[in-house]
């Protein structure tokens, strides 16, 4: 099996560790050769770059070669796989992008809404900059991006690069909603197959089957309306605002029972509500910052002063393993079926944009 070289671009993010805990996790499945690591932040960067340092020496000495480097050049060549999951504007204008919106009696909310909209139109600049610097130097390279908004995204990197089938534009939500289904079932989500409609944040699912075929749709529908849902992903499971959401579910399948409601669907079917019980002092990016940002950055501190992980309570999350295992799947045909955003034009047929993705030869 051919080892793959992997540039994370956006290395900065709170959510690179997990993704790094997500490749060992998965390396017989994506066994990787070099890492590199890129992000225009050098002081974040070097915190999650020199914990993995020590993460992948403990855990993952197979890997022969990790650098990292805010100069996209030395980025950006000789990879196989290209990860992005960057922020354009960083946390700090994600909570203006949610404090505006509420002080006007509007969602405020990062990928919905006026603020969703504000921050699609600053990604889709640096996106297709980063695109157009990656292709320069890999041009047949695979491009798995998480930037958020994903549609707004997503639709923009299809009109600017229509003919490159190699870029692939993914959400991990409606898989983080999956964990909770499976933990419902007593089953893992590798083992369910999905049937899904809508944008990214804005779906349902229609169905959910077994590998076997057996339908499990009702039994889940049973089960959230009878006893409710909890967030179960390891990096969301301690956090209030997410159980919150998760709870929501219960009520958005009771008025309207047709289909499994994605989380985020709260935003648009109870807008009204979801404004005026958040707190604009207290936004998500601000719990975030004080919560999520400060958790990985004090462990990342701790790693580096220990030299070791031997302490510290480590586990990979569903945003990296499923990015992990597309990416598997792509490259070594192995025709699983994920969920993926493919773009298309014409606004009439925005609930068919989110389709099945297989590997090319399948």
């Amino acid at each position: 099996m051919k080892k793959q070289n992997l540039t994370i671009v956006g290395a900065g993010s709170t959510y690179t560790i997990g993704m790094i805990m997500s490749l060992i996790a998965e390396k017989e499945t994506f066994p990787l050769k070099k890492i590199t690591f890129y992000d225009t932040d050098a002081e974040r960067q070097a915190l999650n770059a020199e914990a993995t340092k020590i993460l992948l020496k403990e855990r993952y000495p197979e890997v022969e070669e990790f650098h990292y480097t805010t100069n996209k050049e030395e980025a950006f060549k000789d990879s196989d796989f290209f990860f992005i999951q960057i922020r354009s504007g960083g946390l700090q204008m994600r909570e203006r992008d949610e404090q505006i919106p509420l002080a006007h009696g509007c969602v405020g909310q990062e990928t919905c809404g006026p603020g969703g909209m504000a921050y699609g139109l600053r990604s889709i600049g640096d996106m297709i900059e980063i695109i157009n610097d990656i292709r320069k130097q890999c041009p047949d390279a695979w491009i798995l991006n998480y930037t958020n908004p994903a549609a707004i995204v997503a639709e923009a990197l299809n009109r600017e690069f229509p003919t490159d089938k190699k870029i692939l534009n993914i959400c991990d939500m409606p898989a983080a909603i999956m964990v909770s289904y499976a933990q419902i079932l007593g089953c893992e989500i590798w083992d369910l197959v999905p049937e899904y409609f809508g944008l990214n944040h804005y779906g349902w699912f229609t169905g959910i089957k077994n590998r076997q075929g057996e339908d499990l749709t009702d039994r889940i529908k049973n089960v959230i309306l009878n006893e409710g849902i909890k967030a179960v992903d390891s990096e969301i499971v301690n956090d209030p605002s997410w159980q919150a959401t998760f709870k929501n579910m219960q009520t958005m399948l009771r008025d309207n029972p047709e289909y499994l409601p994605n989380t985020y669907l709260q935003y648009y079917l109870y807008p009204d509500k979801m404004a005026a019980k958040e707190d604009i002092n207290n936004t998500r990016a601000r719990q975030v910052i004080n919560g999520r940002e400060k958790r990985v950055f004090d462990l990342c501190q701790r790693v580096i002063s220990a030299k070791s992980t031997a302490q510290e309570e480590l586990h990979a999350d569903i945003h990296g393993r499923y990015m992990v295992r597309v990416a598997a799947s792509l490259a070594y045909n192995l025709c699983e079926t994920y969920l993926s955003l493919f773009q298309i034009t014409e606004l009439s047929q925005i609930f068919k944009k989110t389709r099945w993705l297989k590997s090319q030869a399948c």
